[in-house]
């Protein structure tokens, strides 16, 4: 038989672990985990980001010298392409890019650039009929222009996986805990609406 005092301890015992359960209920039904879950969510898309970025400027040496067999005096547009690649490409970026306004917006005008100059080169070649029906040439089209396409989701993904970010950031009960628990949280850059507008390089010919 059980003593009452050693009822009564049960009793304690259960009404304490209740209350543990009750409260850890409560936060996290108050957004407590919101900040860091919203977090690691846009860095992940940021990844995609990068990982599409590199598959481009990856394509680019090869069409670039597929171009040169078929129309080297082209050669500004050429070399045009090679730097933007260069400076797209080669740059270590900083670890806080997502939280630095001038190393975010440097990124993107680097990407912008060379996203130019290859609208510039494929314009180019509209010129060279034989180089538009190389094989060589047309498989490097169709991989660019899943790329860019690749890109452009993977963009728009970050941009709202920030967007719900910087939202939980700035928002009750967000607001409470950022304060309170994630103050080391910043708010993280985002594409500008004129990055988002701009269209993709025309690679299709038929």
């Amino acid at each position: 038989m059980f003593t009452s005092s050693a009822v009564n301890f049960v009793k304690v015992k259960f009404k304490h672990v209740f209350s543990i359960l009750f409260v850890g209920a409560f936060l996290t039904g108050c957004g407590i985990n919101n900040i860091p879950t919203y977090e690691e969510n846009a860095r992940a898309k940021w990844s995609q980001v990068l990982n599409q970025y590199q598959r481009r400027a990856e394509l680019i040496p090869n069409l670039v010298e597929t171009v040169k067999g078929f129309a080297a005096q082209e050669k500004d547009v050429l070399i045009s392409v090679v730097e933007a690649r260069a400076k797209a490409s080669s740059v270590k970026l900083p670890d806080d890019i997502l939280t630095n306004p001038e190393a975010f917006k440097q990124f993107q005008a680097n990407q912008s650039g060379l996203t130019g100059a290859l609208s510039r080169l494929l314009v180019t070649v509209e010129r060279y009929p034989d180089l538009k029906s190389n094989q060589n040439f047309l498989a490097l089209q169709s991989q660019l222009e899943g790329t860019e396409n690749r890109v452009t989701v993977a963009r728009r993904d970050y941009i709202e996986a920030v967007r719900l970010y910087n939202t939980e950031l700035k928002t009750i009960p967000g607001r409470w805990w950022h304060s309170l628990m994630y103050s080391t949280s910043l708010p993280m850059q985002s594409f500008t609406v004129e990055e988002e507008k701009m269209e993709v390089p025309e690679v299709k010919f038929n």
